[in-house]
Parts: structure tokens; sequence; C-alpha cells
């Protein structure tokens, strides 16, 4: 019963996700009220469920996962952030397209892969949930089935990340074949014995490959703004979060504990991915007009940040991923929720960088909560989102790793200017026409807490968030 305990956030999700998966299908549309609140109380229980949690119960089920702090951590971000996907799809589909049950649904299985990706410590494991994820992300991105954007945007993710599945295929079968075995430390100690050889090299390559898909790394990124621009705003949401970190701390993972011993082959390319994809998401994001496809290269961007802190590698480095991570999710989900707003007389969606032309004078509590947002993002001080790149810049720094650093602080000027072009639109710009006013104070709420958080008041999580941080990173080593 221990080894069932260890995974009761799991237990919770998948077995009230199948009975909820059976009310949608008997209820219908009747019941998407119903279903949608149900599956944010699930979500929020699998969160609770971790507080009892063994800080380190090692590897369990044969080693096929783990429960540790880290796999925690992870869990504890990401199920509320499936949560406000839910809650913020219920009041944004009311208003035009079709809205059932088993949107919930789906994003509650999805959040089942997502645990799995995070607890893994086998090759089987990771990629059971990495699929189990993806696949619930193929529907929701083709959620709106009459709309054309939405059809084009799942069919893309679906071939892309079909591919990128093969990939990964590819690589786990080159290491489970080098090294006879699919289980973390066994891969370890085969890449210990000494020099390794190419086919052990090509595996790691293709192994971090399919999961730079996963997390929209460059090179692998190009399915990131179409994707994100063309899903529902909700799913947009829910992509940009919770899912990034799974990709992002399996990674993490899979670096530190199974390649531990080739280091200084993963770390060359994780150095050359974080400053393709600081430089890329800063550039790329200067001639956009879509909000959505902005935040979507500003996700690219962010990336590459975290991935800086696990080039760095060691505790402090791993630390700094999870830090960073955990302050990226509220400031992402922040700043979609703050899109959702977005929306014409009619309460159609309105997508246009333009449409917030003089924000600042016609709503301005809308304008002031979408400016600071977007200077966390730009981690500009004094902001919350200052904070964790200097943990990153700080942790290559102590590594040995000033270039790195000092290329990554280069491309957060670069980046900046993006972020406050946004902010420049609202409160210099002659004012466009009004949105509709947004009776929702749930999402209203959550906007405030998320503001609250990035904002100078947030600088008094650093002691407890730092310490939880160091506990996690220090669980894998």
């Amino acid at each position: 019963m221990g080894r069932f305990a260890a995974l009761l956030p799991e237990l919770i999700l998948s077995i009230g996700g199948t009975v909820l998966m059976m009310v949608a299908a008997f209820t219908g549309r009747r019941g998407t009220g119903l279903v949608s609140w149900l599956s944010v109380a699930l979500l929020l229980a699998a969160t609770v469920a971790l507080i009892g949690a063994p800080s380190h119960a090692g590897p369990i089920f044969d080693g096929l996962v783990t429960e540790d702090l880290f796999a925690s951590f992870g869990r504890a971000i990401m199920y509320p952030a499936a949560a406000i996907a839910i809650i913020a799809a219920h009041g944004w589909f009311e208003r035009g397209t079709e809205h059932a049950s088993e949107y919930a649904v789906l994003i509650v299985f999805s959040a089942v892969g997502m645990g799995v990706m995070v607890s893994a410590t086998s090759l089987i494991s990771l990629y059971v949930g990495l699929e189990l994820q993806s696949l619930a992300g193929y529907v929701l991105a083709s959620y709106r089935r009459r709309d054309e954007r939405s059809a084009e945007a799942g069919l893309k993710y679906f071939v892309l990340g079909a591919l990128a599945s093969g990939i990964l295929l590819y690589g786990i079968s080159l290491l489970y074949g080098f090294t006879g075995t699919t289980n973390f430390t066994g891969i370890a100690a085969a890449f210990a014995r000494g020099a390794p050889s190419l086919g052990l090299l090509f595996g790691l390559v293709f192994l971090l490959a399919g999961l730079a898909f996963k997390a929209s790394v460059v090179p692998f990124h190009m399915w990131t703004p179409d994707v994100y621009e063309g899903a529902p705003t909700p799913v947009t949401t829910f992509f940009a979060s919770a899912p990034k970190v799974a990709a992002v701390l399996l990674a993490t993972r899979v670096c530190v504990v199974a390649l531990a011993p080739a280091t200084d082959a993963w770390r060359q390319i994780v150095i050359f991915a974080a400053l393709a994809s600081i430089f890329l998401g800063a550039v790329a994001a200067y001639g956009q007009t879509n909000i959505k496809r902005l935040l979507a290269y500003s996700s690219i961007n962010n990336v590459g940040f975290a991935l800086v802190g696990l080039a760095a590698g060691g505790p402090k480095g791993a630390s700094a991923v999870l830090f960073y991570m955990a302050v990226y999710v509220v400031m992402t989900i922040g700043a979609f929720l703050c899109v959702l707003w977005m929306r014409d007389a009619e309460g159609r969606p309105v997508e246009s960088i333009e449409s917030l032309s003089g924000l600042s004078q016609r709503q301005p509590g809308f304008a002031f909560a979408l400016f600071m947002f977007m200077f966390s993002l730009a981690g500009v001080p004094p902001m919350f989102g200052f904070w964790p790149k200097l943990l990153v810049f700080t942790a290559a720094v102590d590594a040995g790793y000033v270039a790195l650093a000092v290329a990554a602080i280069l491309g957060t000027v670069i980046g900046a200017y993006y972020y406050l072009r946004i902010v420049k639109v609202m409160y210099m710009d002659e004012p466009a026409a009004p949105y509709a006013r947004v009776r929702e104070p749930v999402q209203t709420l959550l906007v405030i807490i998320a503001a609250l958080i990035v904002s100078p008041l947030g600088y008094l999580l650093i002691s407890p968030l730092s310490n939880l941080t160091d506990r996690a990173a220090g669980s894998l080593f």
C-alpha cells in the first residue's frame, strides 16, 4: 500500500477522471459546468495530497517512477495551473463556441501524464507520461471543430508531435540497445564506465531532441507560434504553463540523473539550445501583431533562461530551474488571463496588439495588471520576474560559465523591447474601440493574486520558495 500512497495524486486524478468521463457521457452539454468544477476540485485535491507525500521515497514499481520532493514540487505547480485553465475556459467558451464536458476531462488526464513525466525514472514511464499528456493536447488544440485556425493548430501539433515522438523513441531504443536497461540509474552506470560510444551519444542527442520539442526549445520550436495562435485561448494558457513545466523538469531529471556522467556532452547541447531560444524568442517577437503569437515567442524565450540554470548543473542550477519555472507559470497565466478579457462589444475574442491602444484610459485596472505581467516577464526590477533571472545567471557564473551568463543578460535586454512596446501601446497611444466589460469574479480574483505575486510583494516569497527549491533540487543528487 505504501507504493500506491506515494502516487496518491495520480490515483485521485485517474480514478476521478474516469468517473467524470462517464458523467460527461451521460449528461452531455447539460453537465459541462458540473464536470468543470468537479475537475477543478480533483486537481486541487491532488495538490493537497502532495502535502503528506514523502520527501524522498526512492524508486517504486521496479524503478519506473520515484516519489521525491522534486516531483512533488513540479506537480504542485502544474495541477493548480491546469485547474486555472479549466476555470478560464468555462467563461470564455460561453461567449463563443461550443463548450463540452470533455474539455475538463482531457485536462485532468493530461495532468496525470504530466505527473508521471516529472516522476519518471525509466525511459518507459518517461514515454508513457509524455504521450498521455501529448494525446490530450492534440485534441485540446483542435477543440473548436468549426474554427479553421483551431483545426490547423491541432493538425500541426499532431504531425510535428508524432515526428518528435519518433525521434524520442529512436533515442530511447539506442540508449536501451547500448546499455541494456531503460532505468535512469542503469543508463548513468553505463555512461560512467568510460568514454561513451558513438551509439550512446546518438541516443543522448535524439532523446534530448524529443524532449526539446515538448518544451518548444529552439530549433524544435516551429510549432509553437502557430499552435498558440490557432488554439482556443484557454488551451493556449494551459499549453504555455503546465506542460511546459513538465517538459523542462523532465529534461532536468534526465540530464542530472540518467546522463550525469555525460555532463560534458549534454551541456554543449543545452547551452546552444538556451542561447538560441533566448535570442530567437527575443528577435522573432519584434514584428508580431497578434498578442498570442507574441506570448508564444515569450515562452520560447523564457524556457531558454531556464535552460541556462540547467546548463550550470549541480544542485544550485537545478534549484534555479525550479524557482524560474514556478515564477514563470504565475507570470504567463496572469498575462493570458488578461488576454482572455480582450473581447469586442459583441463578446468575440480580440487578439491584436493594436486593440490595446489607450487601454489605460479606458480600463486602467486591466491595463495596470497587464503592465505588471509584461514588466515581470521582461525581468525589469523591482518586479518579481527579475529575481528568477538573477538566480539562473548567478548559477551560471558560479559554475564558471560567465560568457553564457553575459550572453543571456544581453538577450534579456533585447527581449525587453517587445514587452515594453505593449506597455507603450496601452499608455501612450490613442484609445481604440473599448473592450466589453468582463464580469467573472473568479477570474478577476486570479488576476489580482497573480499580479500581487509578480509585484515587488513577491520578494516576500524568496526565502520560503528558495528553501523549497533547494530541497527539491537536492533530492535529485
